[in-house]
């Protein structure tokens, strides 16, 4: 609980593991995506690229990436400032992230064995940041209607 400047009580209700979860995995998404990008690198180098796939396969890359950077930053700011709005933004930019992550390890040109693995790892970190999202937005919508 917390003291506001009138002296009346007010209770914090921002979710401590939704915040771990978010800065690990922005720092498993920097991870993931220097990762990701060496691989297709690697495969420009041995494989031959079907003509189109090379410059698709960046371009999700960088949109993940950029989608990425807000859903992070919607999700920490709505926890912080307790905001429905942006929790529930957060929990939308979390379905598209892990539809695109879904790509890279099942649609993408030539999937690795490591591209599997990143993938898989990524996309539970989604699972259990997203499981935890709901209940925090479940708890900032009861707290605040």
């Amino acid at each position: 609980m917390a003291t506001s400047m009138a002296g009346k009580k007010t209770i914090v209700i921002s979710s401590v593991l939704l915040q771990i979860l978010l800065y690990l995995s922005a720092a498993y998404s920097v991870l993931y995506f220097i990762c990701t990008l060496a691989m297709i690198i690697y495969k420009t180098q041995v494989l031959s690229y079907p003509d189109g796939q090379l410059a698709l396969d960046v371009c999700l890359l960088f949109l993940m990436a950029g989608l990425e950077v807000l859903r992070i930053y919607w999700g920490v700011r709505g926890n912080l400032q307790e905001s429905e709005g942006y929790v529930g933004l957060n929990l939308i930019a979390t379905g598209a992230t892990v539809l695109l992550a879904l790509y890279y390890i099942l649609w993408q040109s030539y999937v690795l064995r490591a591209d599997v693995i990143i993938g898989t790892i990524l996309i539970c970190l989604y699972g259990i940041t997203g499981i935890v999202g709901f209940g925090t937005l479940a708890r900032f919508t009861s707290a605040y209607s």
